[in-house]
């Protein structure tokens, strides 16, 4: 075929995480005994409340195309919900409803930036923000961060970068945070604004795992700072994570109105609107609660604590304690450089593990942390405890 290819999509890679998921299914289809760490969703089912409202919408033949935006008993429902949960006043007409919040993040970058725009994004990071800013012709600039700061930007390092930038637009700021762990207090999350709001630069930031926050401390929102930082800031967010409804595909922005409006109508002529039964089914799930949410919660922080306990126990290998999401990334930079095997990465190792081992983790480079890899806890204890096995076996038995 001689049709050339666009420069947009030669550049996009697949995403690692989705990538080891699919090889780790691929070869347990084929009989192979592996313990898959790549996992990014809850390993638990949908509450049956939230499901038998699915049903209902279907009985109803609730079946038909929805307002692009979403159904407006939904915008009303994450109206209440943020109110509720994160302080904040937001209009219904400030909400869009989206396939998912990573759909939710593509359409705002696609409102709110031009060609060799600059978005700031912490690292390690998300996999897709790189990718997404990249699709949209503008620059991602990684913000390093260090284990010793708990993998936190500074203000002081945002205003530094800052003042480097030609064309900064948006920060993307990812707290409770996914691969890391880390989670922002209430003075950094000031600081941050206070710096945003300085340089006019908007804030995406992405809260998805706000439900999933451990040793009993509470989920701010940066939006909630001050009446001028809500102003300069989206909240993404979505239903996937705290209600186990990853593949019902539903996240949300709220914003400022112009911005929202403006996305609203590129998700209209691209996805058009969200499931219609999805829709309903989320409804119930922020304006009911059967317990299944803190449950959930609580069974990862045992799972969070046995496994950075045991990760901590392997000879030359740290890990900090992540203090919300599901995963833990350990530092095994030893590992990589006294092995026998002429392993020189994270990728290789994480391959030599899966090949010998049978032990599926995401090297850390996908996120842009070569001395790591990521585990996601979302699996059963007796998984984790296999899989620890497994994988500091494979890690000493590489030791020249």
């Amino acid at each position: 075929m001689s049709i050339q290819i666009s420069h947009r999509a030669r550049a996009i890679k697949p995403s690692p995480t989705l990538m080891v998921s699919a090889l780790a299914k691929q070869m347990k289809a084929e009989g192979v005994d592996v313990i898959n760490f790549g996992v990014g969703e809850p390993d638990f089912n949908t509450p049956d409340y939230v499901k038998e409202e699915a049903h209902k919408a279907i009985n109803d033949n609730f079946t038909h195309y929805t307002a692009s935006s979403g159904i407006i008993e939904l915008r009303e429902a994450i109206s209440a919900k943020m109110k509720r949960d994160n302080d904040l006043d937001c209009n219904p007409e400030d909400i869009l409803v989206s396939p998912g919040a990573k759909a939710s993040i593509f359409f705002l970058l696609m409102t709110i930036c031009d060609p060799r725009d600059e978005v700031l994004i912490p690292s390690p990071y998300w996999v897709s923000y790189t990718s997404q800013v990249e699709m949209v012709d503008a620059f991602p600039i990684l913000l390093p961060t260090r284990a010793a700061s708990n993998f936190k930007i500074s203000a002081e390092q945002l205003e530094e970068a800052l003042e480097s930038l030609s064309n900064p637009k948006a920060l993307i700021l990812n707290s409770p945070n996914n691969p890391t762990g880390s989670i922002y207090n209430k003075k950094e999350l000031e600081k941050i604004a206070a710096v945003c709001v300085k340089h006019n630069i908007l804030i995406i930031s992405d809260e998805i795992y706000e439900k999933l926050i451990y040793d009993g401390k509470k989920h701010i929102s940066i939006a909630s700072i001050s009446d001028e930082v809500r102003e300069h800031t989206v909240v993404i967010n979505g239903i996937s994570k705290a209600y186990a409804m990853t593949g019902w595909r539903l996240g949300y922005a709220a914003g400022p109105t112009d911005i929202i409006k403006r996305a609203a109508r590129i998700q209209g002529h691209t996805t058009s609107c969200v499931n219609s039964i999805t829709q309903k089914a989320a409804i119930v799930a922020l304006n009911e609660c059967d317990g299944s949410v803190a449950e959930m919660r609580d069974e990862f922080q045992k799972r969070r604590d046995f496994l950075v306990d045991e990760l901590n126990k392997i000879p030359n290998l740290t890990c900090r304690l992540p203090r919300g999401a599901f995963y833990a990334m350990p530092n095994i930079s030893y590992y990589i450089h006294n092995n026998k095997f002429g392993i020189k990465n994270c990728v290789k190792m994480c391959e030599y593990l899966l090949k010998e081992y049978k032990v599926a983790i995401v090297p850390g480079s996908a996120f842009g942390a070569d001395k790591y890899v990521r585990f996601s806890y979302a699996t059963s204890m007796e998984n984790i405890k296999e899989g620890l096995k497994r994988f500091k076996k494979g890690l000493i038995n590489s030791l020249r």
